[in-house]
């Protein structure tokens, strides 16, 4: 990335958008019209003036050599990051060569990086010396473990009770009651430090009369928060690993305390779900040397993308260490020792059947999973009455879409992509079906982000 001719593609870019406003704003200040004195550099800075509606042009640089995404910074009043002037930029930078010139920096860029990567600098330096000190005081931190397991284990005992009621009484009850009374019980499991029973219990208060079938949905869920009560309840006769997964899945705080893994990571997809007060953002990685799967999340207030962005179909030399529990996948990123580069490199496929097995297999593992990460060898996207699917190009097999996928331009990319013929497609397999996230067309061709 830090090398003149190399150049990220116009999906790369766009995949940083923080929301389709931003896409489709971005992509129309991707030509030279708006744009004066831009120019990059072999230190992987890219930066230029962008007209603007006021008199003076918006300052706009993006720092590109760093390992974990790019940086932006850019003088318009927008909160977005990156904004669609970055964005605009980008894809001017990845575009025809010679549509931003090499060059040295302008002062008001170069002042910007260099006090960005001494900070960056300083902040390792500072954790370094952090972590050799030690943490703190480590009877005080059990104590305070000791006192939120047991208002825990009250509120999965008050929950307990509460789906009994629930049965007890009839389902039907439930859609009289209205949402009230889950919120209610949502905001007890809250004050009893259990995140993850909350998000459950409010996920049950959305199910009745949410259209036919629901008191099945419902009585599905409940069963599965009951196991998942059960299973904190009798935590200590668990096999560690799975003990870590319900643990997890009550929302306890865990670190990435497995080894380091340094492998070549190729970007799978990227994509943000966001709610009222938090936008997640979901990172997949393969590593190229391990065959190995791996998931980052990070996090941004409302209205604000994560920090971390990596481009899809680019390979990052890094390490990543996974977070315990039985079939967990999620990671952190730990020392990259090169920026993101483009790669020829694509993920091992299996059949739609084998997907299905995949998921069957990690569920023993993890009851209350959604869904695997599942790359497909060799399918069609094809219509299925009302509805899609993924054929198998060489078996009588299939695979669903989730009603989510169907809805999205992302099907018709993939429709396009394929064009009838078999694709390579990555994406999650769950009990609802498959959600593809990115496709690769057959033979020789950069991937494509779906989401």
């Amino acid at each position: 990335m830090t090398q003149q001719g190399v150049r990220w593609t116009a999906d790369q870019v766009l995949a940083l958008a923080p929301d389709s406003a931003s896409r489709k704003a971005g992509s129309k200040l991707g030509a030279a019209g708006p744009w004066s004195e831009a120019g990059s550099s072999d230190e992987g800075t890219v930066w230029g003036l962008c007209k603007g509606s006021g008199s003076k042009p918006y300052q706009t640089v993006i720092d590109i050599a760093d390992a974990a995404g790019p940086a932006y910074k850019c003088s318009c009043p927008s909160r977005k990051f990156p904004c669609k002037h970055a964005l605009g930029l980008l894809l001017l930078w990845a575009g025809e060569e010679g549509a931003v010139s090499p060059g040295q920096p302008p002062d008001w860029a170069e002042q910007w990086i260099k006090g960005r990567r001494q900070r960056a600098e300083d902040k390792r330096a500072a954790g370094a010396s952090g972590s050799s000190s030690g943490s703190g005081d480590p009877e005080a931190a059990r104590r305070r473990a000791e006192r939120r397991a047991v208002r825990v284990t009250a509120g999965a005992t008050e929950l307990e009770q509460r789906l009994a009621d629930l049965l007890r009484g009839g389902l039907a009850g439930a859609e009289q009651a209205g949402y009230g009374p889950w919120e209610e019980t949502a905001a007890r499991m809250v004050d009893a430090q259990a995140p993850g029973l909350a998000a459950r219990v409010r996920e049950l208060g959305a199910i009745p009369a949410s259209g036919p079938g629901w008191p099945v949905r419902l009585l599905e869920e409940c069963a599965l928060v009951h196991l998942l009560d059960q299973g904190w309840l009798r935590r200590e006769r668990l096999p560690d690993a799975l003990a870590d997964t319900v643990r997890s899945r009550i929302g306890l705080p865990s670190s990435a305390d497995g080894p380091p893994v340094r492998d070549r990571w190729l970007v799978l997809a990227q994509y943000d779900t966001a709610d009222t007060k938090l936008t997640t953002r979901r990172i997949w990685l393969h590593g190229a040397d391990s065959g190995r799967t791996a998931l980052l999340l990070s996090y941004g207030a409302a209205g604000r993308a994560p920090e971390l962005a990596l481009p899809v179909g680019l390979t990052l030399e890094a390490e990543v260490s996974a977070y315990p529990g039985a079939g967990q996948l999620r990671a952190t990123l730990g020392e990259q020792f090169a920026p993101p580069t483009p790669t020829a490199i694509r993920p091992p496929g299996v059949t739609t059947a084998e997907a299905s097995a995949r998921y069957g297999e990690a569920l023993r593992e993890d009851p209350w999973l959604d869904s695997v990460p599942v790359t497909l060898d060799r399918v069609v996207p094809a219509p299925d009455g009302d509805s899609w699917q993924l054929a198998d190009a060489d078996a009588d097999t299939a695979l669903p879409l989730t009603p989510a996928a169907r809805g999205r331009p992302g099907l018709w990319r993939l429709v396009a992509l394929s064009g009838g013929a078999p694709v390579k497609v990555f994406g999650e397999c769950g009990h609802r079906g498959f959600t593809p996230l990115t496709a690769w067309p057959e033979g020789a061709g950069e991937a494509v982000q779906l989401y």
